[in-house]
């Protein structure tokens, strides 16, 4: 089976579509992506209406910019009490291209690290143009399962996200970055997840991504690794399960 461990449904104008979609390419496992209170309830109400479905709750940086800071710790409050019906944290980090108050996406980011930590479930990062504050903040509150989402940062840091023994998801973009392809190319196929980030990051540059384009981003690690497409659906299954404790 194929995981899209990233994506937006709550973006999507056809969800029941994109899920059949998904379905008939034996995606099996697709998990959304909250990023403030709507879309956090979004994803829940997502998760009890279909069995492939799975939700993370967060708070996005530009998201965090405009909340008033009781509200920040009221929705962190919301995803603990809600801790059961998760299967991660996220979408959450840094943000320094759209930042206008880095300082406070920091501080809720730490303190969404600390709350990952306590209630002990992958955390899911976004982390453009502040990679390394966002490496160095998860080292420092010492989270140990982390995703980094779409990762765009510099080649040399892919080193130290494999020593700290953390996953890197793949987007269908792969098809033509060769960011990404490079990136493959140096992490262990052991750190690897796929996502689609849909309705962005369509392969071919189009709009919208869907859930079932998440199998361009295993045929082109399978490509790059030398590996049969098999062989690479069973090991993203393996590092799905070993990260969040099962695969259903």
């Amino acid at each position: 089976m194929f995981i899209d461990v990233h994506c937006h449904l709550n973006l999507l104008d056809d969800i029941e579509g994109a899920l059949t979609r998904a379905r008939d390419r034996s995606v099996e496992i697709v998990i959304t992506q909250g990023v403030n209170t709507t879309s956090n309830r979004l994803a829940l109400d997502y998760a009890s209406k279909y069995k492939e479905v799975k939700a993370a709750l967060g708070l996005y940086p530009s998201d965090v910019e405009k909340m008033p800071d009781k509200s920040i710790d009221k929705e962190i409050e919301f995803i603990r009490d809600n801790k059961d019906k998760i299967v991660a944290v996220g979408e959450v980090g840094l943000d320094l291209k759209e930042a206008h108050d880095f300082e406070k996406q920091k501080r809720a980011f730490n303190d969404i690290i600390a709350l990952a930590v306590e209630i002990d479930k992958p955390i899911i990062v976004h982390s453009r143009k502040a990679e390394l504050e966002c490496m160095e903040m998860l080292e420092k509150g010492k989270a140990k399962k982390v995703v980094m989402h779409c990762f765009s940062g510099k080649l040399t840091l892919v080193k130290r996200i494999i020593e700290n023994k953390w996953y890197l998801s793949i987007p269908g973009s792969i098809l033509k970055s060769e960011h990404f392809q490079q990136l493959v190319r140096m992490t262990p196929i052991e750190h690897l997840l796929c996502e689609t980030d849909s309705p962005y990051l369509h392969p071919e540059k189009e709009f919208p991504n869907e859930p079932c384009n998440v199998i361009v981003s295993y045929e082109m690690i399978a490509k790059i690794k030398g590996l049969k497409l098999k062989e690479v659906e069973k090991q993203i299954e393996g590092n799905y399960k070993t990260l969040f404790g099962k695969v259903i």
